[in-house]
């Protein structure tokens, strides 16, 4: 395998490790795309910061395939609806895992949020409401996409079918879609 452009590789590695069952080594990853182990760990820390199901082992790096439910939802509103998309999607039983967006400039930008309680909630408002910043949401005119985590589809099919009656959903993807990394030409 020739030598991959870093986005690229890490893409493949990504590939690579949701395929296996097993945890898969360091040095096998290194070997395979032609790259130190220094490398591959540099790799790693950058997609575990986007994939928080992609763990390190003491046999390896591993993608868990947990019983749980996610989907994603491309969501549209204004920073005065936050509070009630959140709380809509938490009441129903999910769990907001992040906040991204698109940017046509600068690409993916993702944070973590962890948001699963109305308490989770307030502490995420409040800390919108001091003024410090506004939301991720605003540099893409409020276009943005969360990951949700529930116990079941149906769940997430509720949440869904609740956020289409807000008029906040744009549309959703299935849990495969979430690990398929945005690519983007460069300029």
């Amino acid at each position: 395998m020739g030598k991959l452009k870093t986005e690229e590789r890490r893409n493949r590695i990504l590939e690579t490790l949701q395929a296996s069952e097993e945890p898969l080594s360091g040095k096998y990853l290194a070997d395979k795309f032609g790259v130190s182990r220094q490398v591959v760990v540099t790799d790693i820390a950058i997609l575990r910061s986007q994939y928080p199901d992609l763990m390190a082992t003491s046999r390896g790096y591993i993608m868990l395939k947990g019983d749980l439910c996610r989907r994603v939802f491309k969501v549209l509103h204004d920073n005065e609806q936050t509070e009630d998309e959140l709380v809509s999607i938490v009441e129903l039983g999910g769990k907001i895992m992040d906040i991204y967006v698109d940017h046509k400039v600068y690409g993916t930008i993702r944070k973590p949020l962890d948001i699963r309680s109305k308490r989770d909630i307030d502490h995420f408002m409040d800390d919108i409401k001091s003024g410090v910043s506004t939301p991720l949401m605003n540099i893409t005119n409020g276009y943005h996409y969360h990951t949700i985590e529930a116990r079941s589809a149906e769940i997430l099919d509720e949440i869904e079918e609740t956020l289409k009656d807000k008029g906040y959903l744009i549309e959703s993807f299935d849990s495969a879609v979430i690990y398929e990394p945005k690519r983007y030409s460069s300029m």
